[in-house]
């Protein structure tokens, strides 16, 4: 698939995806959340793709937030006319009827940043940022979902929303709290105020701090480190295993999901291929497709915890 507002590059089994609109310093648009969702889909279904690495076009901001060319209209999707696509044949244009009442049902009710951080979290692949400048808006809350994030020197964090008299959007409210502590999030949240990379990396927002020139290159270090030597199916499970046992609300869930996964995965080639590669000293060569593959994991969702 061709795409204008991203780019999607490969290098070796690391999808490399770009937000490309650096006139707008990367700006968040209906179009590039419609392209990140396809390339997260072609992704998952490329089983050449190991992992995935979000970066930006320029040396000035990986997203500067949502684009604001629509001035005071940008956040009131009601009458934003760059939303069409997000609508079905024959459904109403607004939520809102003639007599005020709002239909929550409505697909503009629905936060297109939450749409991509929703799509990161149901990855396959693990995924990584690699933060080469301002991230704001939505440039920040979507890289929470993200199993790491990298920074450069020059990254600026800012979840600027009550600033901009709207709220924290695309489940950073659930995603922020859970990776810096409630008291890091009300402060950042609540001020709206520009967070230098050394106090994201000091307080557990990025993982690293690395020069200009180097962050790319240490973001695919760091995905080969993740991912050269495992299973990917195995790989595809623990990511879905760990993020969703962040809100079960007792450890049966694990228990539950951790007997089904290990029984299941105890039947593949990968798991015999994992041992036998072990006894014999030799690089595993693990067959397992992620692609066509993983179809049971959703059998999961629904099953009864043990007594």
């Amino acid at each position: 698939m061709s795409f204008d507002q991203i780019r999607l590059d490969r290098h070796e089994g690391i999808a490399l995806l770009t937000l490309h609109r650096p006139d707008r310093m990367n700006a968040f648009t209906t179009q590039m959340m419609l392209e990140i969702v396809a390339a997260l889909d072609e992704c998952d279904a490329d089983d050449g793709v190991r992992a995935v690495i979000f970066t930006g076009s320029g040396d000035r901001a990986y997203c500067a937030g949502a684009d604001l060319g629509q001035g005071a209209a940008t956040f009131d999707y009601d009458k934003r006319t760059d939303k069409a696509a997000l609508l079905p044949d024959g459904m109403a244009a607004s939520p809102v009827a003639e007599d005020g009442t709002i239909d929550w049902s409505h697909p503009l009710i629905r936060d297109s940043g939450g749409r991509v951080s929703m799509r990161i979290f149901d990855s396959k692949k693990p995924v990584l940022g690699a933060i080469n400048g301002a991230a704001v808006g939505i440039g920040a809350t979507m890289t929470l979902s993200m199993d790491a994030r990298l920074a450069s020197e020059t990254a600026r964090y800012g979840f600027v929303f009550a600033r901009r008299g709207i709220v924290p959007e695309a489940a950073s409210s659930w995603f922020l709290p859970r990776l810096v502590g409630i008291q890091n999030a009300v402060d950042w949240c609540y001020s709206g105020r520009l967070i230098d990379a050394a106090e994201a990396h000091k307080k557990g927002l990025v993982q690293s701090v690395h020069a200009p020139g180097e962050l790319v290159d240490a973001a695919i270090a760091k995905a080969r480190e993740l991912t050269d030597h495992s299973a990917p199916v195995s790989v595809a499970l623990t990511r879905h295993m760990l993020w969703r046992m962040l809100g079960a609300p007792h450890p049966m869930s694990a228990h539950r999901w951790d007997s089904r996964a290990i029984f299941a995965r105890g039947r593949s080639a990968d798991a015999a291929e994992g041992v036998s590669s072990f006894l014999e000293k030799r690089p595993a060569n693990f067959t397992v497709s992620v692609a066509d593959d993983y179809p049971w994991f959703a059998e999961f969702e629904d099953t009864p915890p043990y007594s």
